[in-house]
């Protein structure tokens, strides 16, 4: 092939992915084979994640490969991610690209899972350069970023409990909705008035952080407060309004953030920034926005390869001996 190609590998929760993107950041493929088994627990189990991911990483690494009509002989390095995510997960896609790379005599680049959500953006066909603003919310993570290049971040703020997509989902729970709860809360909310109930905003948190365990609590006390038969009467009411309180609470510390630090650029990434509401939120600010497609939000390995354009290999000795990670971000 004319050029030579990155393999991304990503496997930090519940989604087995696998993508090839050019240096130039075109994206030749991007698979993600959600193992769409948690539901009926109410959200990921960390150990039947794993076993599943063993399952499919391999063929999900041969289907990207087929769909860019490329080979292992065409990958000039693999990307995989390290961390954070589930440790159980993420040793699959680790000991897959450990593999791969020792096999073929490849570089392996260890890649941060929330450096690909900022990277994301970086990807044809629209790539959206820095200097901006960038708000990631997703499952696990809720957080404000000043990205100045295009191999780190600087941490503006972030949530000091749970995450925007961890409340969609408990919320959900609560209205007896399915997982994940962010979809099933916006298809339920599309009939509902978002002003029906006034739910909080978090408004004593100063600064740029987050903060969504006292809007789950409130929700959870406003359905007991109605009762079984009102509170089922008026879902979709309940989440208009809870809804409406998470893309507030994120927009307004958004404001707060490019009015402190002068920028008038943003993007959006992570499984929340599909949600419907949000972009409209944030698109009436008034700033450049970029909004990546929904399929570049969510988990995939599209972002984790390019990510790597930007990141040093590993030496052989650091290959042999990647770990993964919990929490946290490795240099950044």
């Amino acid at each position: 092939m004319s050029a030579r190609l990155i393999l991304g590998i990503e496997t930090s929760c519940d989604d087995t992915c696998a993508a090839v993107v050019s240096e130039a950041g075109e994206i030749r493929s991007n698979v993600v084979s959600s193992q769409g088994i948690h539901d009926r627990y109410g959200g990921v189990v960390p150990e039947v994640a794993a076993r599943r991911h063993l399952e499919l990483v391999n063929v999900v690494v041969d289907d990207a490969l087929r769909q860019a009509d490329a080979t292992l002989d065409d990958l000039d390095r693999i990307a995989v991610t390290q961390g954070p995510g589930l440790v159980g997960a993420l040793l699959i896609g680790i000991a897959t690209a450990k593999g791969l790379a020792a096999a073929r005599g490849l570089p392996l680049c260890a890649v941060d899972h929330l450096q690909g959500h900022v990277s994301a953006n970086f990807l044809e066909p629209a790539p959206f350069e820095p200097p901006f603003l960038c708000l990631i919310a997703s499952g696990g993570h809720t957080f404000l970023a000043h990205v100045r290049d295009r191999t780190g971040f600087a941490v503006l703020g972030a949530t000091l409990d749970d995450a925007a997509g961890e409340a969609f989902d408990k919320g959900a729970r609560m209205l007896g909705l399915p997982f994940p709860g962010g979809p099933a809360v916006q298809r339920l909310a599309a009939d509902g008035d978002p002003s029906a109930f006034d739910f909080p905003l978090a408004a004593g948190v100063p600064g740029l952080d987050f903060s969504f365990a006292g809007l789950k609590t409130s929700l959870l006390y406003r359905i007991r407060d109605l009762g079984e038969a009102e509170a089922t009467r008026r879902r979709a009411d309940l989440a208009a309004s809870y809804q409406w309180a998470i893309v507030e609470a994120l927009a307004v510390r958004v404001e707060r953030a490019l009015r402190q630090t002068g920028l008038r650029r943003l993007a959006i990434g992570g499984g929340v920034a599909a949600n419907a509401a949000l972009r409209e939120r944030l698109g009436a600010i008034g700033v450049e926005l970029a909004v990546p497609a929904i399929d570049l939000c969510t988990d995939n390995a599209a972002m984790i390869a390019g990510a790597a354009r930007f990141a040093e290999p590993l030496s052989a000795a650091d290959a042999r001996t990647l770990d993964a990670y919990a929490t946290g971000q490795r240099g950044l």
